[in-house]
């Protein structure tokens, strides 16, 4: 394999004649396949190959537990689970692609984007799985039936209760900038999580790069992944996030723990994370099997109730203690334009917090 860095930009670069060609005189694709129910037959065929690799950004328990209740349930069929942030996971199978290595079988990215590039280049293979015909919103599938919304939450702002009062406690972006805050804030990194890079694009968006740059001098704690903020401030290392996943909050405060999350007066950015198969699996039964599993109310329902994730299930029902995904102000990315702009956040970012 090459040890070569792969970004959008790389891909993008990659046979320009044949990108314009893509963008300009794409042929028509074929209409989404009939919906896929979960039967003896693939039941069985999955079982011959036994195993499947799954790539995924959620967290590592949250992607262990689906895939130990997957092996629960379907036993004599093992999962792999390679987590790590969506831009790695990227990398990753690119560099894979590139080296004509065939080694996902289903993968997960908390960056939307991620799916344009891969479905552009062919690696996704159609497969709608019953229940995502049946209800899922049309907009959270893609109409090719490449892919779906896996699962969704929001970028939100956070406190430890033990350091900050509530009614002292930062209720919007704009709070953020308030010179107490100095040397309190910690904030995920764009580079690393593909949340972040979404929730970067939104605010950069909605409240320009200006606001960016006055975060930048509050002397920020830079960590990695989306789900790091919620550990610094449960910690006490910071008082406040500026941006983190808001499950984690809200899970930690169920038990108790000394945290608040708080949802901006802004709106907040919602992230929807994706699910799809590789039309190079080398396990493709038991990759639709899967994702038949992935997305059924059994499975979608957990996600809820066990990690406080959302999910676009009509038939999931939310925990009643907790914010409605109706009743709060989302703030919305469009995939595309995060992947146009995404190596230009980046560096922007990098450059403005010195990191």
């Amino acid at each position: 394999m090459r040890d070569r860095k792969w970004s959008r930009r790389d891909l993008l670069k990659g046979s320009a004649a044949s990108v314009a060609g893509l963008v300009f005189a794409e042929p028509l694709r074929a209409a989404a396949p009939p919906p896929t129910e979960i039967t003896p037959a693939l039941i069985e065929a999955a079982r011959k190959e036994g195993k499947l690799s799954y790539y995924s950004a959620l967290e590592l328990t949250t992607a262990e537990r689906l895939a130990r209740s997957f092996e629960q349930k379907y036993p004599g069929i093992s999962v792999r689970v390679e987590r790590s942030g969506a831009e790695r996971i990227f990398q990753r199978i690119a560099q894979e692609q590139d080296s004509g290595i065939n080694a996902v079988d289903v993968a997960n990215s908390t960056d939307p984007a991620h799916y344009l590039d891969w479905k552009k280049r062919d690696w996704l293979t159609p497969y709608v799985p019953e229940d995502v015909a049946k209800y899922f919103p049309a907009d959270q599938a893609d109409p090719d039936g490449t892919h779906a919304t896996s699962c969704a939450w929001m970028e939100a702002i956070g406190y430890n209760t033990d350091l900050v009062k509530r009614e002292e406690a930062p209720k919007s972006y704009a709070d953020l900038l308030d010179p107490k805050w100095q040397g309190k804030i910690v904030k995920g990194h764009p580079g690393y999580s593909g949340a972040i890079l979404t929730a970067t694009f939104v605010l950069a968006r909605d409240l320009g790069w200006p606001y960016l740059e006055k975060l930048a001098q509050q002397k920020v704690m830079q960590v990695q992944s989306a789900a790091d903020p919620p550990k610094k401030i449960l910690l006490g290392e910071r008082a406040v996030m500026a941006d983190g996943n808001d499950y984690n909050l809200v899970l930690a405060k169920d038990q108790g723990k000394p945290v608040e999350v708080v949802y901006p007066t802004e709106g907040s950015p919602l992230i929807i994370v994706p699910s799809g198969i590789f039309r190079g699996a080398p396990n493709p039964n038991a990759a639709k099997l899967f994702q038949s599993f992935f997305f059924s109310a059994e499975t979608q329902q957990m996600l809820v109730d066990v990690f406080a994730h959302r999910s676009f299930h009509a038939k999931v029902k939310e925990k009643g203690e907790h914010v409605p995904l109706a009743t709060l102000k989302l703030l919305k990315a469009d995939p595309a334009q995060v992947q146009a702009q995404s190596e230009e956040i980046k560096a922007r970012y990098s450059k403005l917090f010195r990191v």
